[in-house]
């Protein structure tokens, strides 16, 4: 049985039935992001995605490994969704822990123990970093409670997801 804490403050149906509306935006945009054909390099304008072809730079990664980080990819995204649903209900400690250790540079850290960091391009571990780093703030003021501090610090982690989908794809064999 789930554990319930009091809570000083409950979100009303309306402003929960936005949060999680935001939320499904926002998981819909990463995932279109991750699977999107785009036309876009770093500080350029993107193309209309639909009419390009995919020139996001391939990850050189072998099919184990390949598989291995589509894996970390989708743990990321559940987790964002896990997460958005424990803001929903107001959980601020199971959210804060989330992010700490499934978003955060723990998260990081566990990664490059298993995968070869050599692999990987510069920028892409630049925007991982700008990720983890995202999450390590957002882990920080999840403690306020407080939903006007806690989106926008959201909203960067979704933007640094999104900013990494658009720049780079594992190769297909």
């Amino acid at each position: 049985m789930p554990r319930m804490l009091p809570l000083p403050l409950s979100l009303s149906r309306g402003n929960q039935a936005l949060l999680r509306g935001a939320a499904l935006g926002a998981l819909c945009l990463v995932l279109a992001a991750g699977c999107a054909e785009g036309e876009h390099r770093h500080g350029e304008q993107r193309s209309d995605p639909y009419l390009t072809s995919d020139t996001r730079r391939p990850i050189p990664l072998s099919s184990p490994a390949g598989k291995e980080h589509r894996a970390v990819m989708m743990q990321h995204l559940e987790t964002i969704q896990v997460i958005v649903n424990a803001l929903v209900e107001e959980d601020y400690e199971l959210a804060k822990g989330l992010t700490e250790s499934h978003l955060g540079f723990f998260m990081h850290r566990q990664a490059m123990a298993h995968q070869q960091p050599g692999n990987f391009p510069p920028a892409y571990h630049d925007l991982a970093m700008a990720h983890h780093e995202a999450a390590e703030t957002l882990a920080r003021i999840i403690p306020t409670k407080d939903l006007k501090q806690i989106l926008p610090q959201l909203n960067n982690v979704l933007k640094a997801c999104v900013a990494c989908h658009l720049e780079y794809r594992l190769r297909t064999s």
